[in-house]
């Protein structure tokens, strides 16, 4: 393989010597003493160039994924073809070379975990690094041993979702996941209270978009049941209780208000909160009208 090397015109600040450009490694380095002073540098010598012959094509093409934090490991491996060794100590060594150690394992079960989490529920990138990046922590901090990997890694997920404000619910997080809800909440407190980290609250507001566009309701209604809910929580608390239940209260309710034929089961059905519960918040709410009204 021919390396191709271009000589740029700065000096070495370490001895004064002549820097040049691996274009293949993506290094910049000084010619007499190797210090490496870029590394991992963009190629962009081949983008928007086009090929016509096959040595154009062969010259275009550029081997490897791009380095992502949702990688297990991004260390190179040496692979060994067992049928060329004859040797009994030497294939047994080649072949406790190619386990992967527990800690690789962990985080190829995490990973594939997270990223099957993510296609499903839709989540940002952003979200499935910050994720990840609290699981690399509590696998460092031992926090892990003896508890489901699964339902650390739900766990991570959904306070990574809560914190950035993404309207997602517990509850649909645990109809994803393989692990049952009382693993996944365990995970959840062991996580808040080793790492002592503050559990943020659901944003009550921004799940409203969301329910109203799948019953179908304008975009005013939406405002006026957003506004309702903003005035009933600066004069009430409502934490401890399931925060899609006073979405659906408040549905209801305004929908009632605007003749909008809305049934109880139906927007049950669609938030995913029972209609007991629905009736619950939706009187919490008509009375707190009532008092604010008069």
């Amino acid at each position: 393989m021919v390396l191709e090397v271009e000589v740029l015109s700065e000096i070495c600040p370490e001895c004064q010597g002549y820097i040049i450009s691996n274009n293949e490694r993506g290094d910049v380095v000084c010619e007499q003493c190797g210090l490496v002073i870029h590394e991992r540098n963009l190629d962009l010598s081949h983008s928007g160039t086009r090929a016509y012959t096959q040595h154009e094509k062969e010259r275009k093409d550029q081997m490897g994924t791009p380095i992502s934090k949702l990688m297990p490991s991004i260390t190179l491996s040496t692979i060994i073809d067992k049928n060329k060794i004859h040797n009994a100590d030497l294939k047994r060594a080649v072949k406790w070379n190619s386990h992967l150690s527990w800690e690789n394992r962990n985080m190829l079960i995490a990973i594939t975990e997270l990223k099957r989490l993510g296609t499903i529920l839709n989540f940002p990138e952003r979200i499935k690094e910050g994720a990840l990046r609290l699981y690399k922590i509590v696998l460092k901090k031992n926090i892990l041993r003896g508890r489901s990997i699964h339902g650390m890694i739900t766990a991570c997920a959904y306070y990574v979702c809560k914190e950035e404000n993404i309207p997602i619910t517990l509850q649909e997080v645990i109809n994803e996941t393989a692990t049952s809800s009382k693993n996944i909440k365990r995970c959840y407190k062991i996580l808040i209270q080793a790492l002592h980290l503050k559990s943020p609250q659901i944003d009550v507001k921004a799940l409203i978009p969301r329910f109203c566009a799948d019953l179908g309701l304008e975009f005013q209604l939406e405002h006026e049941i957003i506004e309702l809910l903003k005035n009933y929580m600066t004069k009430l608390i409502i934490c401890g209780k399931d925060p899609k239940g006073y979405v659906a209260g408040a549905i209801y309710l305004v929908s009632k208000f605007k003749n909008i034929n809305l049934t109880q089961k139906r927007v049950a059905q669609v938030i995913g909160v029972t209609e007991v519960t629905l009736r619950s918040r939706y009187k919490e709410l008509l009375n707190h009208m009532k008092l604010t009204v008069n």
